[in-house]
């Protein structure tokens, strides 16, 4: 009895000093979110309010809604505050088209922000209000966040302001393809997955450890209803710290490349290549006269680490670029004829690298009867993609066998988003099974097909 009193005492203290853990980090975050409301005015029509819950305002207005006339419509979502004097970051999917910017503090003051700029690739935005005694959230380093460690997330769901919800960390890294009207508006391969439990309205708000440090933007959740489900995602700090940076000082992202295109390696590549593993990631193509190109990259290495940090998917490496601008540069751990050798490789900014002789967008491949080109800088910046295949006439082949048809954009080969047109020429030599994911310009879903070559 003695023994079971003993641990019983242990237990609650264990969990009376976790709770007052917690108590901490929501006391010093829960200042730092904000809730914040926008209007957007769009030109709508009869077939548009038919969808919309304001149909019938419409219908008995007086119109009938058969003509087009301009709609009124809100949204909500959250924000974080990183500055004394006014920045707050959010979602872009948040204030995105909004033609007026309402936020409200935790103390109840209300303010009229201006977007500083966006950026739909991380799916971030920077807004400013006027004000100079904020209580700017601190900056924790996502890298170090470990599998099963507790976490808050602080938000505004359901209009419900300052909330504050625990979970753990259940995944790293983690890749998800999030769709948002016509184009895939968020195309970041690398999100903190956790069960802290998030509805809407939660977008853009803080994910905390223990100690009350960011670790993330909450951004979305997984699920079928549009509430929480069991999982939800965050951007890691370390990435939004940089875009946050970025787009203060520049408007944009200044994004970093390395000139190469890489896969997981699986059991199918460790076989074929004589590996001894499926640790790193493989080569499969590098860009002539590139930045990996001029550091004696080649294809067929196996990356094993960036800057001492494991590799082993292509998420991993998008997190780490998303931390650096061009002209940084990152030291590669490199597997090569079962030699491990090390390699520096300077940055450039994805536009230089894109007007490479590789990058060339006229520059088209035919490959199993479809002919696939580059997508070029206006397209990239209109869908929101730092890579991407168009296909610009298909045949008789494997991709029209599967209903790939002109005008598809292609996302993903067999998990590797980071296409190019050295991409292209090593799709049109691959054969066996292969899986295809991408999108249509008119369409708001993304697309997935197993091709046999």
């Amino acid at each position: 009895m003695k023994k079971l009193f003993l641990f019983t005492l242990l237990l609650c203290t264990y969990f009376a000093g976790t709770a007052q853990d917690f108590t901490q980090a929501a006391k010093s975050s829960v200042h730092s979110v904000v809730y914040i409301q926008c209007l957007a005015r769009v030109q709508s029509s009869y077939y548009d309010d038919f969808f919309n819950n304001d149909f019938f305002n419409s219908f008995f207005d007086g119109s009938f809604g058969f003509a087009p006339r301009q709609r009124t419509y809100r949204t909500s979502g959250s924000g974080v505050i990183i500055s004394k004097d006014g920045y707050i970051v959010t979602n872009n999917h948040v204030v995105a088209d909004a033609d007026s910017i309402s936020i409200t503090l935790n103390d109840k003051r209300e303010f009229i922000a201006n977007v500083v700029g966006t950026d739909p690739y991380s799916d971030l935005a920077v807004i400013k209000i006027e004000s100079n005694d904020l209580s700017p959230i601190t900056f924790g380093n996502s890298d170090d966040v470990e599998l099963g460690e507790w976490v808050l997330a602080v938000g505004n769901p359901f209009n419900l302001t300052s909330t504050v919800t625990a979970g753990i960390v259940s995944a790293k890294a983690r890749d998800l393809e999030i769709l948002d009207g016509k184009q895939n508006a968020n195309t970041l391969k690398s999100f903190i997955q956790t069960d802290a439990a998030m509805n809407p309205g939660n977008s853009g708000g803080a994910l905390v450890n223990t100690k009350g440090e960011l670790i993330g933007i909450n951004a979305a959740i997984a699920s079928s209803t549009g509430s929480y489900a069991g999982y939800s995602f965050a951007i890691p700090s370390n990435i939004a710290k940089k875009v946050v940076q970025d787009l203060i000082k520049y408007g944009q992202v200044q994004r970093a490349a390395m000139g190469m295109t890489i896969s997981a390696v699986d059991s199918k590549t460790m076989l074929e290549n004589n590996l001894k593993d499926t640790h790193g990631t493989y080569v499969q193509d590098v860009v002539k006269k590139g930045p990996a190109d001029k550091a004696g990259i080649k294809q067929g290495d196996v990356i094993l680490s960036m800057n001492s940090k494991a590799v082993n998917t292509n998420s991993e490496i998008d997190e780490i670029l998303s931390q650096y601008s061009p002209s940084d540069t990152i030291n590669l751990q490199i597997l090569r004829n079962n030699n491990i050798i090390n390699k520096i490789v300077t940055l450039i900014s994805t536009q230089d690298l894109s007007s490479l002789e590789d990058y060339i967008s006229g520059e088209s491949v035919v490959a199993h009867g479809a002919t696939l080109r580059e997508l070029t800088q206006e397209e990239k910046q209109q869908y929101a993609l730092p890579y991407g295949l168009f296909v610009a006439k298909t045949e008789k082949g494997a991709l029209q066998n599967v209903g790939i048809r002109k005008g598809f954009i292609i996302t993903s080969i067999d998990g590797n988003n980071m296409l190019s047109i050295g991409t292209a020429k090593q799709f049109a030599k691959k054969k066996g099974q292969t899986q295809i994911e991408g999108f249509y310009p008119n369409s708001n879903r993304m697309f997935s097909y197993i091709l046999v070559l």
